[in-house]
């Protein structure tokens, strides 16, 4: 699908981004492939950093806020993979109005203008802190995921499919936990702040999350939000992962943080089907098109409903990493 295609990202300089490209860029042969972000200098150094003469690749300045600039960016475009978002979520308690105009009216801006040129499938990227949200980062990323399955009923006489892509932590990138851990080893910590030694988080690498973004891309019919079948560990065990001999000082819970996450809720037990590598939820209104079987996919693998009230959360999860296996995975 993505060899001779017009492919966009969204938040093309941000650590999905970046690998993404990279991963198509190594494995495919793209018609255009479009960096789209709103900072100069990271496109700046993307492209230093890629130091390629492919004539495919194409670096466009602007905002997902800017809905006319993003008419003029998808002309032509046949997949779009929106990765850009504002993530933080302690900034974004501090900056409401900000995470809302990115995360929930860019997102519709990109919809639109998606809808307009035609595009064929367009894939959203979300989070588990957008299941059951307790800060603002998890509301504006549930508001978007609402907005994206929503999208497949809006115009039917359009062509553009649209899917949600939901998964946990992302190890190694850029400003998550990790990176911040042995930041502060590296100026000389003594110790690492941890919230609850009994909190929890889903991990998958940069890597696996690519594979299963194109996964997706290719099973998607229209309104599903898919969900990875990923390990989780506790968050104690990742600062051991980093250095077994660091000292671990509790701070308590910081605004708007969970103990642990759910990719999967039992509210939408109901809705969630389970296939051998993944967990699909499909939508919650009924489409134009109602006749899709999304039980059934389309490498013809037959998947099950979930028992009521099922969750998928980091601390019931099956896959546990050891401190071992993390150790592997974070150097």
């Amino acid at each position: 699908m993505i060899n001779n295609s017009c492919i966009f990202v969204s938040g093309g300089t941000g650590s999905f981004g970046k690998m993404f490209v990279n991963y198509i860029i190594k494995n495919f042969k793209p018609k255009k492939l479009i960096i789209y972000s709103r900072d100069e200098l990271k496109q700046m150094q993307m492209k230093d950093e890629l130091n390629s003469k492919k004539k495919y690749l194409r670096f466009f300045i602007g905002d997902i806020r800017d809905e006319d600039r993003l008419e003029i960016a998808l002309q032509g475009v046949d997949y779009v993979f929106h990765a850009a978002a504002m993530k933080q979520v302690d900034t974004s308690e501090y900056n409401p109005t900000e995470c809302i105009n990115t995360n929930i009216h860019g997102t519709n801006n990109l919809i639109k203008a998606s809808q307009k040129n035609n595009v064929k499938k367009f894939i959203s990227l979300s989070t588990d802190k957008a299941v059951n949200p307790i800060n603002l980062y998890g509301a504006t990323k549930l508001a978007a995921d609402k907005l994206v399955v929503a999208a497949n009923n809006m115009y039917s006489n359009k062509l553009t499919r649209f899917s949600v892509v939901r998964y946990g932590n992302v190890i190694n990138s850029r400003g998550s936990v990790i990176p911040y851990f042995k930041e502060l080893l590296k100026n000389g910590a003594k110790h690492l702040p941890l919230t609850d030694k009994k909190m929890t988080r889903f991990w998958i690498t940069l890597d696996q999350s690519a594979v299963f973004v194109l996964r997706c891309l290719k099973l998607m019919r229209g309104g599903e939000v898919f969900v990875p079948k990923i390990p989780s560990s506790k968050v104690y065990d990742v600062c051991k992962a980093i250095d077994k001999k660091i000292n671990i000082k509790l701070i308590g819970k910081r605004p708007g943080e969970k103990l642990n996450e759910t990719l999967c809720s039992k509210e939408m037990s109901f809705n969630t089907i389970e296939f051998k590598n993944y967990f699909v939820v499909t939508p919650g209104i009924e489409f134009f098109d109602g006749n899709i079987n999304y039980l059934l996919s389309k490498e013809n693998e037959k998947g099950k409903k979930v028992r009521e009230n099922f969750e998928y959360s980091s601390d019931n999860n099956k896959q546990i990493l050891s401190i071992k296996s993390l150790r592997k995975l974070i150097t």
